[in-house]
């Protein structure tokens, strides 16, 4: 009776002693799941990261504002098809002001009017210094509340600078340090030189606290009124709308956003329509559909380790089997039952494997901490549920790739296991 009580405790001390008798051997073995569980684990901790940053930025923008556009943004837009579309309006942008009900206001903007084949030069220069990477666009004053953005130095574009359309800039913080090297320099009221005109600094934007590896688009931005964006970029005719619904009306607001649109742009029943809005939901969905196919490369790559690592299990399973055959012959011989042989080899498989599962994971938090401390705006974040799951996945492919051996164990007899040289 005492003899069956040990039994676990027995047979545990007997699979770890086996393990650690043949470590090379061991080590081998459990090559392919150590391989299949840092793949899985550290790109999912990295794509966790990825889309936490994305969620971050979201959030810090506005999770009420929908953003409405001729083509789609994001992955898959702009295709031919969608070149040939009509850009929107202003007059589709005072339409939906005045015929929706759910919607609290709405920033226009000309975006990248320096891109996309435009004739604008967004290369500003200050006294022999450049700065090339502008990304320049033309909003309206009220973009800086619905965009949740906050100034660090002088003030935002007003309804004067926008109707008089002059020639005002709010820079980015990657501007700034590129002309004004020197926290001491004030850039408020500098004049910089742009397209071949003069163009006052009225403000400088904060860094936004979260980015994409530690970068934010709006970085490298540089603002200016709209009407002057239509002025200085007149073939530009790009309108990106950021329409801000009433809180708790966000479905009512794309409803009629979608209404308003389709009525004026002639888009007939049951055809698709011919601009693009999204929510920040949406922009959300879409990055998961992205990482959801990394993702699923990432678990392919670790299934086929995990299956090599299974078939090294089961192959020294069987080899363990052989070569203690008499070992199993005397424990039948002493009563042992079928039941406690499978067990027996079973729990040694798993251990084996849990073994691999083990170092996988440290293998795994060692090279997400790695990685973020040679590259510190790489976002990787290991979750519990990874740890749990490699370690659950691991124990599994012991119990499964184990239990051929087991069989094979539990049904050799025990004369001729006594009998075997």
């Amino acid at each position: 009776m005492r003899l069956r009580t040990s039994l676990p405790i027995e047979v545990l001390k007997m699979a770890v002693d086996s393990i650690l008798s043949h470590k090379f051997r061991s080590g081998l073995t459990i090559l392919g799941i150590i391989v299949g569980i840092v793949t899985a684990v550290v790109v999912a901790s990295i794509l966790t990261g990825m889309r936490s940053s994305i969620v971050s930025i979201v959030e810090e923008y506005g999770t009420n504002n929908i953003y409405a556009f001729h083509l789609t943004t994001g992955p898959g837009g702009n295709n031919r098809d969608e070149r040939n579309r009509k850009p929107l309006t202003d007059d589709d942008a005072n339409a939906i002001l005045g015929q929706s009900t759910a919607i609290e206001d709405i920033a226009r903007v000309n975006p990248g009017i320096g891109s996309w084949g435009s004739a604008f030069d967004d290369n500003m220069t200050y006294q022999g210094r450049n700065y090339r990477w502008a990304s320049c666009d033309g909003v309206t004053a009220n973009y800086d509340r619905i965009s949740n953005l906050t100034l660090r130095e002088g003030r935002w574009l007003t309804e004067q600078d926008d109707l008089q359309r002059r020639n005002v800039l709010v820079i980015g913080v990657n501007a700034r340090e590129a002309l004004f090297p020197n926290e001491t320099d004030n850039p408020i009221g500098k004049v910089v030189r742009m397209n071949g005109d003069t163009w006052e600094i009225v403000g400088v934007i904060e860094k936004r606290k979260s980015g994409f590896f530690g970068e934010n688009e709006e970085d490298r931005k540089v603002f200016m009124p709209y009407r002057t964006s239509r002025k200085v970029a007149p073939l530009r005719e790009f309108l990106l709308m950021i329409i801000q619904a009433k809180r708790g009306h966000l479905d009512d607001a794309v409803a009629e956003i979608e209404a308003v649109l389709r009525l004026r742009r002639e888009v007939k029943y049951g055809e698709p329509n011919n601009f693009d809005v999204k929510t920040a939901d949406a922009f959300i969905a879409q990055f998961d559909g992205i990482i959801g196919g990394v993702g699923l490369v990432a678990i392919a790559i670790s299934c086929l380790g995990l299956l090599v690592g299974g078939i090294g299990v089961m192959n020294i399973m069987l080899v363990s089997v052989t070569e203690r055959t008499k070992e199993i012959g005397i424990r039948k011989a002493i009563g042992a039952t079928k039941s406690a042989i499978v067990f027996q080899f079973l729990l040694e498989a798993m251990t084996l494997t849990m073994f691999g599962g083990l170092i996988g994971v440290g293998l795994s938090v060692m090279i997400s901490n790695v990685l973020m401390l040679l590259i510190p705006s790489m976002p990787a974040a290991i979750e519990p549920w990874m740890i749990i799951t490699s370690l659950c996945v691991s124990v599994g492919i012991g119990l499964i790739f184990g239990v051929l051996p087991a069989r094979k164990a539990s049904k050799l007899d025990p004369i001729e296991c006594l009998r075997y040289e």
